[in-house]
């Protein structure tokens, strides 16, 4: 089985991290370094206009052999990727898949499982993945798919929603990082996990909008499991994540490492005479240094007796916090300010269950007003 697009098989083991050996596509095991006992991971690139490597291979290569003793494939189809004509190179993703395909029966044959072997394909190489895993009949172990809109595993970890990125240029001026940012982000995202410098907790949600407005915080359905964090081992979750077949987790990041957000659940309960709309602004603060969230993307109902839920997403993560500052800004600026009586106000840190929830108790607000106050233990009603 194969094509006529040359597609190049550049192996590395632990034993040759820093100089890849070409794999013969219908003799793999006369390669001495490819033991096909070994899990396999292969890594597929996508769209290359220029032709150039992508940056984040090397690395990617690395942090890979560290998780375990595996074989390391980088898939080199670059005859086909690199088109300054983007739909030539999306025609080329089903003849190098079916390129991939024969290899992987040729290894199979020789001895090889196709439930070790695991593919992970950036942007068109994660289509690339998709056709081999559907030529396969979906018995290859795992595909793990970056910069794709829409579900494709068993698990998919989107984002910031899965569009734009923060910190990525959001006009075509910006030239070719207008392009590739969004995209290559979910691969260092991916890169940072595996090197352990930040865990993204992904939360299950039908959409980011749900996420974002506090409706998906739950973590019960994989107990005594977290939600799922991004990273390689993802064996703690392997069986509910197999039961539900197909599972989408959502998250939000920082434009910069470490990424992660400090996430808080922040319940209240209101108790005011008039009814409010408005959007809400926190302020933890630390010493003389503050983190500050604006929670915006839809404007809030504060009536009599009314519970809400919001998400909180910091920047920063603030310890210990000292106090705590609020605003509710209705946008009034004519006429009487109205209070907002906050009966109960508590603030559940998500990702850290060993530090103590936040709480305060009976607070007056006046609409488009600071008001701060010290935080305290959720045992006390003082």
């Amino acid at each position: 089985m194969g094509t006529s697009l040359y597609v190049r098989l550049l192996l590395y083991t632990r034993s040759n991290l820093d100089c890849g050996r070409e794999l013969h596509h219908h003799r793999p095991a006369s390669q001495p370094l490819f033991n096909l006992t070994r899990p396999t991971a292969f890594v597929i690139h996508g769209y290359r206009p220029t032709g150039a490597p992508p940056i984040w291979v090397d690395h990617l290569v690395h942090l890979l052999a560290e998780q375990r003793d595996m074989n390391v494939v980088v898939v080199d189809w670059n005859k086909g990727a690199a088109n300054l004509n983007y739909f030539t190179a999306v025609s080329y993703t089903r003849e190098a898949a079916y390129n991939l395909t024969g290899f992987l029966v040729t290894m199979q044959e020789g001895g090889a499982s196709l439930s070790s072997v695991h593919l992970i394909g950036v942007s068109l190489g994660a289509h690339l993945a998709g056709f081999v895993g559907a030529n396969l009949k979906g018995k290859i172990g795992r595909i793990t798919a970056f910069g794709l809109q829409g579900a494709h595993g068993h698990i998919d970890f989107y984002a910031n929603g899965g569009a734009d990125q923060p910190g990525c240029p959001k006009t075509i001026f910006a030239g070719k990082s207008y392009f590739v940012c969004d995209h290559q982000r979910s691969v260092f995202l991916y890169l940072c996990a595996l090197n352990r410098t930040c865990s993204l907790t992904g939360y299950p949600c039908s959409s980011y909008s749900d996420f974002l407005e506090g409706r998906c915080l739950q973590c019960e359905t994989f107990k005594p499991a977290s939600c799922p964090v991004l990273g390689y081992d993802l064996s703690q979750w392997r069986e509910t994540l197999l039961r539900l077949r197909q599972t989408r987790v959502f998250f939000s990041t920082t434009a910069a490492l470490p990424y992660r957000k400090l996430n808080y659940r922040v319940d209240l309960v209101t108790w005011n005479q008039y009814l409010r709309w408005g959007v809400v602004y926190i302020r933890l603060h630390s010493g003389r240094n503050f983190t500050e969230v604006r929670i915006d993307h839809k404007r809030l109902r504060f009536e009599q007796y009314t519970s809400t839920r919001l998400l909180a997403q910091f920047d920063e993560d603030l310890q210990p916090v000292h106090k705590i500052s609020m605003r509710i800004n209705t946008g009034n600026v004519i006429g009487p300010r109205y209070k907002i009586r906050l009966l109960r106000i508590r603030f559940t840190p998500l990702e850290r269950p060993e530090r103590p929830l936040m709480c305060r108790y009976d607070i007056i607000l006046e609409e488009n007003m600071e008001v701060a106050f010290r935080p305290l233990p959720c045992s006390s009603h003082l």
